[in-house]
């Protein structure tokens, strides 16, 4: 964030606190002068409480509501995560750990730079130098044991299951030129959009950001999915990749990564780089109360069938949806899409995690069952990756990897699961 008057940044702060909320924000007023200001994702708390704004003049008295402080001295910490024995891991003893280990030499390649992380992660690469290509699975459990503490995640009211979901990488047909056959832009984060870090002057906001655009000097909502997706879009001249279907565009908005296959026969990764602060709705919620869909139907697959089953009816549903993700083109030769970590995620050994509860980047066992099935599913992951959707202490987005077969699973994918997560004995947890 530049530099800008500090009276100026503390009343939009304050404000922010109030506007971080599952809605627009209002409108507010700054005073000069005009702002500049860096830009990221939003991810705002579940909970809305409400935040009691002082006069300008008292503004070095700013405090959250009572119960918004209790509500907040939950974020950002690991208080969720109980002390277990590696006995207690469900699955541990049934899995290859170096399967797992090319995704935790991503993650320590920038763990390593964090002192409670160093001693492990200069461990494994030295052990990586060792061998051919990576340790055998006798090596890689032995190495965790060594290095690491074993914690059960929890939920706040104590239990130790929670949701499993999944996700993918999909692949979609495009161009780098607008035509008849590929109407349908991805649009790069438009100059007035602007994002605010809550946490530069309120630690316990780590995490929250919003959003909006000034005009004359008042920050006010950013444009919704129906006033973007328009002739005259606030996003023209941030085009940078056409795609040939409407639906897909969509899809690859929820999954926040994709692969798009040009017509020359290159292939380009594009991964998320910010959204319009809106928050989203299910269109898929929307088609089973409408009656459009029954629950069992309400599969990405099932919501894709009826889109291209009732094209008329098609913008007014999306549109319900105000939510709206930019873009941005990503290094050629990547092995997986760029998770929250900014290291690429691998194929069935990254997970989406709540980074408030679990620790990005660390080690993490997984013990669920496959999508649609009672089939165990029980491996170490790496967590890698977040999501709007992905809140709590026991819940996990498990990466699929590319391709109509992953996204096939990564949509059916609901289980109920158990995490344990994998910390450095040097690891203090706050």
């Amino acid at each position: 964030m530049k530099k800008i008057a500090q009276n100026a940044l503390l009343v939009l702060i304050a404000t922010m606190v109030v506007a971080c909320a599952d809605k627009p924000i209002k409108p507010v007023t700054l005073p000069a002068p005009p702002l500049a200001l860096s830009k990221a994702q939003c991810d705002c708390p579940a909970e809305k409480l409400p935040v009691q704004i002082p006069d300008a003049g008292k503004l070095t008295e700013i405090k959250p509501h009572p119960e918004q402080q209790k509500e907040l001295a939950k974020l950002a910490d690991y208080s969720l995560l109980k002390p277990a024995q590696w006995e207690e891991v469900d699955g541990l003893q049934g899995d290859n750990l170096s399967l797992a280990w090319s995704a935790w030499m991503q993650s320590c390649s920038t763990l390593i730079n964090k002192p409670m992380w160093l001693n492990a992660c200069s461990a494994a690469t030295q052990l990586n130098s060792q061998t051919a290509s990576k340790p055998s699975a006798t090596a890689a459990q032995a190495y965790f044991k060594q290095y690491f503490s074993v914690y059960k995640t929890t939920n706040v009211d104590g239990s130790d299951s929670g949701l499993i979901t999944g996700y993918y990488e999909p692949l979609l047909k495009g161009s780098r030129n607008k035509s008849a056959k590929y109407p349908y832009p991805l649009y790069a984060p438009p100059a007035d959009l602007i994002t605010v870090e809550l946490d530069s002057l309120f630690p316990e906001l780590k995490y929250k950001r919003v959003r909006g655009r000034l005009v004359g000097n008042k920050l006010v909502p950013y444009y919704n999915r129906a006033e973007i997706e328009t002739e005259a879009s606030p996003a023209k001249g941030h085009e940078f990749i056409y795609i040939d279907d409407i639906i897909d565009v969509f899809f690859l908005q929820i999954q926040g990564s994709g692969l798009v296959q040009l017509e020359n026969g290159e292939q380009v990764h594009v991964g998320y780089a910010n959204q319009n602060g809106h928050t989203y709705h299910s269109i898929g919620r929307l088609l089973i109360e409408r009656g459009e869909l029954t629950l069992a139907q309400a599969s990405m697959q099932g919501i894709k069938n009826w889109a291209r089953n009732n094209l008329d009816k098609l913008r007014e549903l999306l549109n319900n949806n105000p939510s709206y993700v930019f873009f941005r083109e990503l290094p050629a030769g990547l092995p997986g899409p760029l998770g929250a970590l900014g290291v690429p995620i691998l194929s069935e050994r990254s997970v989406a995690v709540d980074p408030k509860f679990v620790p990005l980047g660390a080690p993490v066992f997984l013990s669920t069952t496959e999508p649609n099935s009672t089939k165990p599913l029980k491996r170490l992951m790496m967590a890698q990756d977040t999501g709007g959707a992905i809140k709590g202490g026991v819940r996990a987005d498990f990466f699929w990897g590319a391709g109509a077969d992953a996204g096939a699973k990564a949509g059916a994918m609901k289980q109920s699961g158990r995490i344990w997560v994998l910390l450095p004995k040097e690891f203090v947890l706050k």
